[in-house]
């Protein structure tokens, strides 16, 4: 009975463990994002891009901010690695209101590195402001990065993700009128519960090498697309998650309860007062 008792103790003590480890592990912010990281690398470009291949790069923590006329496209372009749920968040300082003629629409809308529109699984994407208005804030949560997918879906990978930021609607005589912008982007790490079996080859960033060609760049001294597009720390392999971690713990919990319930049926063995021949 002693026995029965310490294995129940112990598959409870388990379940604990696990009940308080899947919030850190589920919502822990990425190093990128702790509050405790470097802060040397909060800096991000002064300028924005106007097309997809003059996109302003900037890292995951970093403040870009850009001076544009209304009417302008703004690109940017961020690296997002697998388990990573990023949040976009832009603001828009609008010219003074004596200066305007009607209300404007503005949006941030965000890319992948096939340039596939990726959809915000919630958060403000697009905003009217009325005249009086001074600030617009766009927000856009993604949904979290896989490490692999199937070609017909549209599930976001790990490599670069493009922010394009303008004005849909506004008056005809408000194009033209200066603005200021300010855009940053956070990382959420989902880990193990969105992650995958398989893995890309090459994340997706713009002029990703093969294997021959990323070779003869470190012969050369060259860094490759693929790392100059990465994060602070690197890309990650895509083949750890802390799924491994539960799937160890769900196997140790799974043997105790085997051992538990061999210990409870097994009875207690022949009875020492039947004879051996019977």
């Amino acid at each position: 009975m002693r026995t029965v008792r310490t294995l129940a103790a112990a598959a409870l003590a388990g379940a604990a463990l696990l009940g308080l480890a899947a919030p850190a592990l589920a919502d822990s912010p990425s190093p990128s994002t702790d509050p405790g990281a470097d802060t040397r690398s909060t800096a991000g470009p002064t300028e924005a891009g106007t097309t997809f291949r003059t996109a302003a790069r900037f890292l995951p923590g970093q403040q870009a901010t850009a001076q544009a006329a209304t009417g302008d496209y703004l690109y940017w372009v961020f690296p997002a690695d697998t388990g990573q749920r990023p949040t976009v968040d832009a603001t828009v300082t609008l010219p003074d209101a004596a200066l305007r003629h009607g209300p404007a629409t503005w949006r941030v809308d965000v890319y992948d590195g096939l340039r596939r529109r990726q959809p915000c699984m919630y958060g403000t994407q697009s905003r009217a402001a009325a005249k009086e208005t001074a600030t617009v804030r766009l927000t856009c949560v993604l949904r979290p990065v896989r490490a692999s997918a199937d070609t017909w879906s549209n599930d976001p990978l790990p490599g670069s993700y493009y922010v394009r930021l303008t004005a849909t609607s506004l008056p005809d005589e408000d194009l033209g009128q200066p603005f200021t912008a300010r855009l940053g982007v956070s990382t959420v790490d989902k880990g193990g519960a969105y992650a995958t079996d398989g893995s890309l080859a090459a994340p997706l960033v713009p002029g990703a090498t093969t294997a021959d060609e990323a070779e003869a760049d470190e012969d050369a001294g060259r860094p490759s697309a693929v790392e100059a597009a990465a994060p602070e720390d690197g890309w990650s392999s895509g083949w750890w998650s802390d799924r491994w971690l539960w799937t160890a713990a769900g196997g140790v919990l799974a043997a105790l309860a085997g051992i538990g319930g061999y210990v409870l049926t097994r009875g207690a063995g022949r009875p020492g007062r039947v004879p051996p021949a019977v």
